[in-house]
C-alpha cells in the first residue's frame, strides 16, 4: 500500500468514534483524558472507576520475587503510587511523595510504589528508593498488568484505596508541578486533601483529576494492525526520524532523561511521543513556519530548525495506530556518532570556573544565582569558540554571562544593576544541549583585559538534591576578526502586567544606527510570557515585515534561533518587538495572579526581551564603535514602550 494510503487509514482509524476507538485506547470520549502535557484538572469520577473493586494483580518486587499489591496495603489505606526512575516529572514528585509516606506512616497509610516504564533497570529502581527514603512496597510492573488493572494513563498518578479494595481517589500528587511549570509550592494538595477526606470516613472534595507526566503505553489489542502496515515501520522509517530529531539529546549521556536509541525504548514510550510531537513540545522548537528557502520539507531559513514536518508527525502516528511494527532491522540507519570529549569546541584554551559548588535542593523553585568570576586576562583577547559546561546539567534551566570590564566587575552597585537589567545584552548563553557555540569564521567575541565574567544561572530542582559548579571554556582567535560580534536587545523595563490580565501586550523599538546584519534571535520572558515576534521596518515606518513568530513562547525552552543567511538590518531601519503575558488564573505557572507584575530579575518578576547577534558591516573590530564595551549599540538603540 503507498505510503499516503497507509497515513490516511492510520489517522482515520485514530479519529473514530468510541464504538470504533483504535486500539488501546481505554475510555470512551465521556471519559478520555486529556493530553499527559496538561496540567492537572478535576474529571468525571464514574466514568474514571472512582467507587469500583481493584484487582488483584502481581508484579516482581526488587528481590526477585512476585509480589501483589494488597502485600503492601494499609490498615485503613493504599496509596498506590505509579513511578519511573527517568520521567522528569516523577523525579519532581519524588521527594512530595516520600514526605507524604512519612506524614501517614502512623495513621493506617500505606505506598506500594509501581514503576511503570517497562526500562528502568532494577539497579536504577533500588537507587531510586535510597534517594528518596522510601519504605513501602516496590514492584517492577515491566508488562504493564498492574497498570492495565488500574487503567492508568500516566506515570504520576497515585490511586487511593480503601481497605475493602474500593477506588476512592486517583490523580495528581498536587498542582505544583507540569510538563512547563513548577511551583514553589501546590495550591492544591491533592493527595493529601484526598487521604485527610477518607480517614474522616468523608468522600474527597476531588475525587479524580488528569495528572501530568509520561504517557504510560497501553497494550496493544488483538486485530489493531491494518492493511499495509507494512509500509510503515520502526527499522525503516520510524528509528530514522528520531536519529534526525531525537536522539541529540536522549542518548546515553545526552541531555533527555532517558535514551530513544533502540526498538524497545522508543516503542515503550510512543504513546508519549505520539503526545509532545502532535502538540509541538518536542522536538524544542517554536517559531511559526516562514517562507521557505529552497525545496523540501526542511528548507527554513534558520540553520538550527528542530521541527518536525507534519508528513513525520503523521508517520509516528500511523506507525502507532499500525501496532507499532518494527520491521527488518537491517533496515535500520546507522547509529549517530557523537563527540566522546566532552568539549565539543575542542581543547579550551581557557576554562574559567565557578569558585565554589552551588547547593541546588531537591524540590520547590529557586532565585537566580549571580556568580562573578574573573578572567586574569592580561590582554584583549578574541574568541571564536565558547562552550558552558555545568557540573550537574540536569538541574540547570539556562545560564546568561555577561562580560564586565575591570572598572565595572569591582563595583557591587553596577554588578547587581546589570544582574537585574540583562538588556545590557549577554556575552554567552546556555541552555539544555546546547552549550557550545563556534562562531563562522572571521567572527569573533572581545573579551576585555582584566575582564570578570558575571554568570546568571537558573537552577530547576529534579527531586534529588545535588550541587554544581560550571565551567566555561573558550577558543582564542590567532589573530583580529575581520566582524565583531555582539549583543543587543529590544527591551521594556517599564512593563507593567495588570494583576488577572490574560492576554497582555507590551511593545519596545530599537532604532538602527549603522548597516547592521543579525545572525541570531534570543527572545527571553519569564512563566507569564505566552508569544513574542520580531519585526522589522524601513526608517519612515513603512515595509514592516516579519522577522521571527513565536506565537507558543515556553520558558522551559530559552532557544536561539540562528539564520541560515545573516539578515540585513540597514542604517535608519527600527526593529520592533512585541510580547505577549498570561496574568491569569488560567495561567498554571503564575505564581500569583493577583499581582501586578513589573521588570525584575527572579522567575515571579517578567521581563521582555527580544536579544539579537549582530556585527556591524562597517565596524573595524580594531577600532569598535565603544571601545570598553559599554553599550556600544545599545546606547544608540532606544527602547520605548509603544
Amino acid at each position: 500500500m503507498p505510503l499516503l494510503l497507509v497515513l490516511t487509514a492510520a489517522l482515520a482509524l485514530h479519529s473514530q468514534s468510541p464504538s470504533g476507538a483504535p486500539a488501546g485506547d481505554q475510555y470512551a470520549a465521556s471519559d478520555r483524558m486529556p493530553s499527559p502535557l496538561a496540567p492537572p484538572s478535576p474529571r468525571d469520577a464514574r466514568a474514571l472507576g472512582i467507587g469500583t473493586y481493584i484487582h488483584d494483580v502481581q508484579a516482581p518486587a526488587l528481590d526477585g520475587s512476585d509480589r501483589n499489591w494488597r502485600t503492601g496495603r494499609g490498615d485503613s489505606l493504599t496509596v498506590i503510587a505509579l513511578t519511573s526512575v527517568r520521567c522528569p516529572l516523577c523525579r519532581k514528585f519524588g521527594p512530595s511523595l516520600a514526605r507524604i509516606e512519612d506524614a501517614y506512616a502512623n495513621r493506617g497509610v500505606k505506598f506500594v510504589f509501581v514503576n511503570v516504564s517497562g526500562t528502568d533497570t532494577t539497579d536504577e529502581m533500588r537507587q531510586q528508593v535510597a534517594d528518596l527514603g522510601l519504605d513501602g512496597l516496590y514492584v517492577n510492573d515491566r508488562n504493564g498488568c498492574i497498570a492495565a488493572a488500574l487503567r492508568a494513563m500516566t506515570t504520576t498518578e497515585v490511586f487511593v484505596v480503601d481497605s475493602s479494595s474500593t477506588l476512592v481517589y486517583r490523580g495528581a500528587v498536587s498542582d505544583q508541578y507540569g510538563t512547563n511549570f513548577t511551583l514553589q509550592e501546590p495550591r492544591r494538595r491533592l493527595l493529601e486533601d484526598a487521604l485527610d477526606a477518607a480517614l474522616e470516613g468523608r468522600v474527597p472534595g476531588i475525587q479524580a483529576t488528569s495528572a501530568p507526566g509520561c504517557a504510560i503505553e497501553p497494550p496493544q489489542a488483538p486485530g489493531a494492525t491494518i492493511a499495509g502496515a507494512a509500509d510503515i515501520t520502526y527499522s525503516r522509517d520510524i528509528a530514522r526520524i528520531i536519529s534526525a530529531s531525537c536522539v541529540e539529546c536522549h542518548r546515553t549521556g545526552g541531555a533527555g532523561p532517558f535514551p530513544l536509541d533502540s526498538f524497545e525504548a522508543v516503542s515503550r514510550r510512543a504513546s508519549m511521543i505520539r503526545a509532545v510531537t502532535q502538540e509541538g513540545t518536542m522536538p524544542p522548537w517554536f517559531a511559526a513556519p516562514m517562507p521557505r528557502s529552497g525545496s523540501g520539507p526542511h528548507s527554513s531559513p534558520w540553520s538550527n530548525d528542530r521541527s518536525l514536518s507534519q508528513a513525520e508527525k503523521d508517520a509516528i502516528a500511523a506507525w502507532i495506530a499500525a501496532g507499532k511494527p518494527e520491521g527488518d532491522p537491517r533496515d535500520l540507519p546507522l547509529p549517530r556518532a557523537f563527540a566522546e570529549s566532552e568539549w565539543a569546541i575542542g581543547t579550551p584554551d581557557a576554562v574559567f570556573q565557578l569558585p565554589t559548588p552551588i547547593a541546588i535542593k531537591a524540590d520547590g523553585v529557586m532565585p537566580y544565582e549571580h556568580v562573578v568570576v574573573p578572567t586574569g586576562l592580561a590582554e584583549d583577547r578574541w574568541v571564536t569558540a565558547v562552550q558552558i559546561l555545568p557540573t550537574d546539567p540536569s538541574v540547570v534551566h539556562h545560564v546568561l554571562v555577561f562580560a564586565l570590564d575591570e572598572r565595572t566587575a569591582q563595583d557591587p552597585v553596577m554588578r547587581r544593576k546589570l544582574s537585574a537589567d540583562e538588556s545590557r545584552g549577554y556575552w554567552a548563553a546556555y541552555v539544555p544541549n546546547n552549550s557550545a557555540l563556534t562562531l563562522p569564521p572571521g567572527m569573533a567575541r572581545r573579551l576585555p583585559a582584566r575582564s570578570s565574567l558575571l554568570f546568571q544561572i537558573h537552577y530547576t530542582p529534579n527531586g534529588k538534591a545535588t550541587s554544581d559548579q560550571m565551567r566555561l571554556g573558550v577558543i582564542f582567535a590567532d589573530a583580529p576578526p575581520k566582524r565583531l560580534v555582539r549583543t543587543a536587545a529590544v527591551a521594556d523595563r517599564r512593563l507593567r502586567i495588570p494583576p488577572g490580565a490574560k492576554n497582555h501586550k507590551e511593545e519596545a523599538s530599537l532604532r538602527i544606527p549603522a548597516d547592521a546584519r543579525i545572525l541570531a534571535f534570543v527572545p527571553h520572558m519569564h512563566v507569564r510570557g505566552t508569544a513574542y515576534r520580531y519585526e522589522i521596518a524601513d526608517a519612515d515606518g513603512s515595509g514592516r515585515r516579519t522577522l521571527l513568530d513565536i506565537p507558543k513562547y515556553d520558558f522551559n525552552w530559552q532557544l536561539r534561533y540562528e539564520l541560515r543567511e545573516p539578515l540585513d538590518a540597514p542604517s535608519g531601519a527600527v526593529l520592533h518587538g512585541t510580547a505577549w503575558y498570561d496574568n491569569s488564573a488560567d495561567n498554571p505557572a503564575n505564581p500569583d495572579p493577583t499581582k501586578t507584575v513589573r521588570w525584575g530579575p527572579q522567575t515571579t518578576d517578567e521581563m521582555m526581551l527580544g536579544y539579537i547577534e549582530y556585527y556591524l558591516v562597517n565596524e573595524d573590530p580594531l577600532n569598535p564603535m565603544d571601545p570598553q564595551d559599554r553599550g556600544g549599540f545599545r546606547q544608540r538603540w532606544r527602547a520605548g514602550r509603544r
